[in-house]
């Protein structure tokens, strides 16, 4: 009785259906992978980062060669000739009061920038007639004319005043003749953009003056622009030379000047150091820039500061107050 197999599968036939049901679960042959040649999309990327990694080698390397030779003790003998904080002591020996008075100048620039160029954006945003855009191609034009020009026109004008040709404040006007665009454009690129009009009527009809709507509506949504403006404003006029150049006295010598006397009169280790000394003053605005989140029209790249909201309620809390 051992020997008889169970009726209707044979042993041969018991082998063939396991196997028929297990062969599925082998794994099967993996096929030989090939190289495949990048496709035109992968040779366009990779020819754009070449072209940005060379654009930066291009602006980057002189300016670390600038700081180098302004460390190395022989500019011409190189790295080997050693490291030395000499020149950077030099330079502010003679010039520190070229730097201190470049700071008073922009300092100066920016308030009065501050206080045209606010209510200027504004307005202009605000005003959609033929004559506000007339106005704001005025403001820009000197950037469209060099700084010579510029600087030429106010000597012609202003050159008489002698008291006031010789003094900071003559170099401070011409500075504001040149920057006040980026203010006004910063605040009006702002103001255009957010619905500062439907707010302020929402704060007029509450009761509030224009004063009130000014500081506690218009003020905090052009927040962004006056931020870029400002930082705008600070860096153009710390850096500007040509219009200074033409404009300054011995007694009102910046610091873009002296760092042409620098590389025109004395060794080339001393006007590196004096660029040394210009990128640290230069470098924490163009950070605070990328920090803040602000470019040059006065945007920002993350999201908008508060909500529209947020301002009516703080323009009816003012008056309520009242």
């Amino acid at each position: 009785m051992s020997g008889v197999s169970k009726p209707g599968v044979s042993g041969p036939d018991r082998k063939t259906s396991m196997n028929s049901i297990t062969a599925p679960l082998q794994p099967a042959a993996k096929p030989r992978s090939r190289l495949r040649w990048p496709d035109a999309r992968s040779w366009l990327a990779a020819a754009q980062w070449l072209v940005t990694l060379l654009l930066c080698a291009f602006l980057i390397v002189p300016v670390v060669m600038s700081i180098m030779a302004g460390l190395t003790v022989n500019y011409f003998k190189g790295l080997s000739s050693g490291l030395t904080l000499r020149w950077l002591a030099e330079v502010w020996t003679q010039y520190h009061g070229s730097v201190f008075l470049s700071l008073e100048v922009a300092a100066a620039t920016l308030l009065i920038t501050l206080l045209t160029g606010v209510p200027a954006g504004y307005m202009l945003a605000r005003s959609k007639t033929r004559l506000s855009r007339i106005i704001e191609e005025f403001l820009v034009l000197p950037i469209a004319l060099p700084g010579l020009a510029s600087a030429l026109a106010l000597l012609v004008v202003y050159g008489g005043f002698t008291a006031f040709r010789m003094s900071v404040a003559f170099i401070v006007v011409g500075h504001v003749v040149f920057t006040l665009p980026f203010m006004v454009r910063a605040v009006a690129a702002v103001c255009a953009s957010s619905d500062l009009r439907t707010l302020e009527e929402g704060a007029a009809s509450l009761g509030a003056s224009f004063v009130t709507r000014f500081v506690t509506i218009v003020l905090p949504n052009a927040r962004p622009g006056i931020v870029a403006g400002a930082l705008a404003v600070l860096t153009l006029s710390i850096g500007e030379f040509n219009l200074t150049w033409m404009l300054h006295t011995p007694d009102t010598k910046t610091l873009p000047v002296g760092l042409a006397d620098t590389y025109a009169s004395l060794r080339i280790e001393i006007g590196s150091a004096y660029t040394i000394l210009f990128f640290i003053m230069t470098m924490p605005l163009l950070v605070a820039m990328q920090w803040l989140g602000v470019d040059a029209t006065g945007q920002r790249s993350a999201a908008q500061p508060r909500g529209a909201a947020s301002s009516a309620k703080s323009a009816s809390k003012s008056i309520n107050t009242r």
